[in-house]
C-alpha cells in the first residue's frame, strides 16, 4: 500500500502508480524531455540490452532521438507493478505498449512510414521521487521486423559499431525474495512469488516442460517477443521450447522480484531475469557459433487462485542476434550501414 511509504517517495501524486504514469506522460506525450533531469538522478545507472550506462544526459539524448524517429508514437502504460523499498523508495515494473509509425529520421535512417507495435518493461528504483537505477528491456525485434528492415543487417552494424557491453554482474542474489538487484525487499506475496520462481526453476531451467500445466490455467495467454501471443498450456510449452532450443544449455537467473495485488487482476509478479548460455543449438539466428551469449529479460505474471493466467515476456532478440553476429565475424557492408542508418545500441529510456 502507498501508505507504507513516506509521501516524499511519490509526491506530488497519490501513489507510485500515478507517479510513474504521470511522469512518463509529461516526458513523452507533452515533450518535457528536459524534465528527465528532474526525474533521474545526475548519476543515474541504466542497465539496457547492450550494457550499462551512467549519467542522466545519455537518457536525455536517447529520448530526444527516439521521439524524433517516432513523433506520432503512443506509449500506453499497460501496468505498473510496484513494491516499497524501505519507507522512502519503491521499485516499479512499468509495462508499456508502444504503437506508432516510423515517420521521422532516426536510428534506422530515413522514414518509411510503416507502422509498428511493441512492448517494453522498465524496472525503476525511485528514492524520494528521483530515479536512481533502471533495468529496461524492449522488444526491438518487433519494431525492426514490422518496419520491413533486415534484422541481420541491423545486427551486423550494431555488432561492430559499439553495441557490446556487460549488462549485469556475474553474482546472482542468494535469495531473491529477500534481496534483489535493487536491494532488500519485504518479501510480500510470498506464495505468488514462489510459484513464479518455481516455474522458472523447474519448467524453464530443469526443462520439465511437461510440468507447465501445474502452474498455469487452461486459458493461459503468453505475450512474447516479436509482438506474438500464444494461448493454452500447449502453446506455452512449445514457445518455451522454441525460446530455449537455440541456446540449449541456457540457465535463467531471476535477479529481482516485484509483486503487488490488484483488486480485480489478482497478484501481479514481475521477475527480472538473466539468461546465459551457448549458441550451439537450432540455427534460429544463422549458423551456430558455439560461443557464449547473455540476455536480460523481464516477465510479468498475473496470478489468480494460485495459478498463472497471463505472462508478458519481454526481451531484446536484436541484442541476442548482435552477440551472435559479432562472434561469427559478420562485419557490416556499406549497404548494411545505410539500412541501419548508423544505429548504435545504447541504454536509454524505453518509454
Amino acid at each position: 500500500m502507498a501508505s507504507t511509504l513516506k509521501e516524499s517517495a511519490y509526491l506530488p501524486y497519490s501513489g507510485p502508480e500515478e507517479f510513474i504514469l504521470e511522469w512518463t506522460d509529461r516526458i513523452w506525450v507533452r515533450r518535457g524531455i528536459g524534465l528527465i533531469r528532474e526525474n533521474y538522478a545526475a548519476d543515474a545507472v541504466v542497465h539496457g540490452a547492450y550494457g550499462t550506462t551512467t549519467g542522466v544526459e545519455g537518457v536525455v539524448r536517447s529520448t530526444l532521438t527516439r521521439i524524433n524517429a517516432y513523433p506520432e508514437r503512443v506509449g500506453q502504460g499497460e501496468d505498473v507493478i510496484w513494491e516499497a523499498r524501505g519507507d522512502d523508495a519503491f521499485l516499479s515494473s512499468h509495462r508499456v505498449l508502444s504503437i506508432g509509425a516510423y515517420t521521422g529520421i532516426g536510428h534506422y535512417g530515413p522514414p518509411n512510414h510503416r507502422s509498428f507495435r511493441s512492448r517494453a518493461i522498465a524496472n525503476c528504483l525511485y528514492r524520494n521521487g528521483v530515479m536512481e537505477e533502471e533495468w529496461l528491456v524492449r522488444d526491438e525485434y518487433a519494431i525492426v521486423q514490422q518496419l520491413g528492415l533486415d534484422p541481420q543487417a541491423i545486427a551486423r552494424t550494431l555488432a561492430f559499431d559499439g553495441g557490446q557491453g556487460r549488462i549485469l554482474g556475474d553474482t546472482a542474489p542468494a535469495d531473491v525474495l529477500a534481496r534483489g538487484e535493487s536491494g532488500p525487499r519485504e518479501n510480500d506475496h510470498r506464495r505468488a512469488c514462489e510459484l513464479v520462481l518455481d516455474l522458472i526453476d523447474r519448467v524453464w531451467n530443469e526443462r520439465r516442460i511437461d510440468l507447465a500445466e501445474d502452474y498455469v490455467v487452461r486459458d493461459l495467454c503468453l505475450h512474447t517477443s516479436r509482438d506474438r501471443t500464444v494461448v493454452r498450456p500447449t502453446g506455452y510449452q512449445q514457445e518455451l521450447i522454441s525460446f530455449l532450443a537455440p541456446v540449449p544449455d541456457a540457465v535463467v537467473q531471476v535477479r529481482d522480484v516485484v509483486a503487488h495485488e490488484h483488486p480485480e487482476h489478482g497478484v501481479r509478479v514481475s521477475a527480472l531475469w538473466w539468461l546465459r548460455g551457448t549458441y550451439c543449438g537450432v540455427p534460429a539466428y544463422g549458423a551456430p557459433t558455439n560461443t557464449p551469449v547473455e540476455l536480460m529479460g523481464c516477465s510479468q505474471f498475473r496470478v489468480v487462485d494460485g495459478r498463472i493466467t497471463h505472462e508478458w515476456r519481454v526481451y531484446d532478440e536484436m541484442a541476442l542476434l548482435t552477440q551472435i553476429v559479432h562472434a561469427r565475424g559478420d562485419e557490416p557492408s556499406q549497404a548494411d550501414r545505410h539500412t541501419a542508418g548508423g544505429f548504435v545500441g545504447a541504454a536509454g529510456s524505453p518509454r
